[in-house]
């Protein structure tokens, strides 16, 4: 069992950046693929970025709203995974979520549903 928590999540201005972390408990992350998502109410869990496990290479994908803004990170001494956001923009408003997921196939990281571990979140707010 995986304990996600995640942190980091605030309300900043346009153009600002912020830094989220996602720390696990309970088994180590090395092995697992992770995930972040957000959501706004009313709207499905949209996916943001995805890092590999360490032994498929820890390669990293995004979706494309925020392809060149994002990066994705894990620091397995840390047991954590980090979601840079630079250039925040008002439609980044979400709350975010990490996720991991073991044995994923790379066409099904963008799925929500192959994930089987959460956190419970934290509030993103862009606004000026």
């Amino acid at each position: 069992q995986v304990q996600l928590v995640e942190s980091g999540g605030g309300l900043v201005q346009p153009g600002d950046s912020l830094r989220l972390s996602c720390a696990a408990s309970g088994r180590t992350l090395t092995n697992y693929a992770m995930g972040w998502f957000r959501q706004v109410p009313g709207k499905e869990r949209e996916f943001v970025a995805h890092i590999r496990s360490r032994s498929s290479g820890s390669n990293t994908y995004y979706g494309d709203v925020v392809k060149g803004r994002f990066t994705i990170s894990r620091d397995n001494s840390k047991n954590t995974v980090y979601l840079q956001m630079n250039s925040l923009k008002s439609e980044d408003t979400a709350v975010y979520y990490c996720a991991a997921a073991t044995g994923m196939i790379l066409s099904s990281i963008w799925n929500p549903t192959q994930y089987a571990y959460w956190g419970q979140g934290t509030q993103v707010t862009v606004s000026s």
